[in-house]
């Protein structure tokens, strides 16, 4: 890791659902023991308001985020990039982690399809988080 504090850079397309619910996560159960960032290769207008919904029925609220454009500082700035579903647009850099998360994209989905998207993110968010952590710690 480069610094005391690891970071994490979740980059899906709009940089409106999957990406903006996985920082959304490892921002409110890290604890700010992680650094989060949220990118996409072709930012959407605004967060998915379907995405918005299934975060706020387990407690986070992602209303305020606005989707970013990727750039290769926040790509060099983060320990761990996580793609998801953007194919080979996101830069590498030797020394970082990348990882590809292949989930559904909720864009377009219903509330009923965008849940299990959402617990599949919390799971993977989790695991990564006690990864990082008992990384950090050793």
């Amino acid at each position: 890791m480069t610094d005391a504090k690891p970071s994490v850079l979740f980059v899906c397309v709009h940089n409106a659902g999957r990406s903006q619910m996985a920082a959304g996560f490892l921002s409110h159960l890290a604890g700010g023991r992680i650094e989060v960032r949220s990118a996409g290769s072709t930012p959407g207008d605004q967060i998915n308001p379907v995405a918005v919904r299934a975060m706020t029925e387990v407690g986070i609220d992602i209303s305020a985020e606005v989707p970013k454009m990727l750039t290769v500082d926040a790509v060099k700035a983060s320990d761990v990039c996580i793609t998801m579903g953007c194919g080979d647009t996101c830069p590498v850099f030797p020394g970082k982690r990348y990882l590809d998360w292949t989930l559904d994209d909720p864009a377009g989905q219903g509330i009923e399809a965008v849940r299990p998207i959402r617990d599949e993110i919390e799971k993977r968010v989790r695991a990564l988080i006690d990864e990082l952590l008992a990384e950090d710690a050793a």
